[in-house]
């Protein structure tokens, strides 16, 4: 297992390097002046020039490209020009909202979609089947920012059960955290409890079909227990699969949801920095939640092996 997850770990080098290439090849293309937008209209060249040398946008691309993976590598990834302090505590400040917000909307919809594709599954070609699969295609089909918009409508405005937007945190109390969250991950849940039930239900369909099971049925086991013992433990690898897929969705879904709900997370971070050309806040913001995405995929790569030993080799 050791060698296993060193292999996995050595792996993602070569993709975290192409990433930061892609992505500082993207800010840097980006159409706009920074010196413009922090020193205003009425700014001579003179000081536009004097901030960009100040910045260091004046060397050539590749020289500060090996400037900002040298600093990223000993974990200072620059100051924010905007802010007027360091990425990392830019970024920190506004995680919370962010992994939490993602993190519950997850929970949502794995505690809700692997049961219904499960019950699904074992009521194939019932009524009950036809309607949970079109219930989520029409998940699918919905975004999550028209969701939002539907909850804040019904939940807030008519019902006013829960509150339309912004945040409490957790040195505030976890219940306030927890409702001030809610609208917002039931408007990113939705969308993947859909997913997450079609692929568990086409997960359990096929191992359902196995003659594993067939046998577990001919002993006279109960379904609960066949379920549970010999579909859904065999069933788990692509049931999982998508849970870690759907954790990268979530976290890129954010920045919309959070713009929505007045969130202060990193995607409206990001949203921000991009209108203000914050260089240094776009690459930092971006990359931390590259390394989320790419520790998450790393997990679910150990779940694998553990889950089923041959993945090792």
């Amino acid at each position: 297992m050791q060698t296993y997850i060193l292999r996995r770990l050595i792996a993602l080098v070569p993709v975290l390097l192409v990433v930061a290439v892609v992505l500082f090849a993207l800010v840097r293309l980006t159409p706009g002046d920074p010196t413009s937008i922090l020193l205003g209209e009425l700014a001579t060249e003179a000081d536009r020039a004097a901030l960009r040398r100040q910045l260091g946008l004046d060397d050539p691309l590749p020289i500060q490209f090996l400037r900002w993976t040298s600093d990223a590598a000993r974990g200072d990834l620059g100051r924010s020009v905007f802010f007027k302090q360091p990425v990392t505590e830019a970024i920190l400040a506004r995680f919370e909202p962010t992994w939490l917000l993602t993190v519950y909307a997850l929970l949502v919809a794995t505690v809700v979609g692997v049961p219904l594709g499960t019950y699904a599954a074992l009521r194939r070609g019932s009524l009950v089947d036809r309607l949970l699969m079109l219930g989520s295609l029409l998940g699918l089909s919905v975004p999550s920012f028209l969701i939002g918009l539907l909850l804040i409508w019904f939940v807030s405005v008519e019902l006013r059960l829960l509150p339309s937007g912004g945040y409490r945190p957790l040195s505030e109390g976890p219940v306030g955290t927890l409702v001030s969250l809610t609208l917002p991950a039931m408007s990113l849940a939705l969308t993947q409890v859909a997913l997450v039930a079609r692929m568990s239900r086409a997960a359990v369909l096929e191992i359902a079909e196995a003659d594993h099971v067939r046998t577990a049925h001919a002993k006279g086991l109960r379904l609960r227990t066949v379920v549970r013992r010999h579909i859904l433990r065999n069933a788990l690898i692509p049931i999982v699969t998508i849970i870690g897929l759907s954790f990268a969705v979530l976290m890129g879904g954010t920045v919309v949801v959070e713009l929505l709900f007045d969130l202060p997370g990193v995607g409206r971070l990001v949203i921000q920095s991009v209108l203000r050309r914050d260089y240094a806040v776009i690459q930092g913001a971006v990359l931390y939640v590259t390394l989320a995405i790419m520790v998450v995929n790393l997990v679910v790569d150990i779940i694998y092996a553990w889950l089923d030993p041959q993945v090792r080799y």
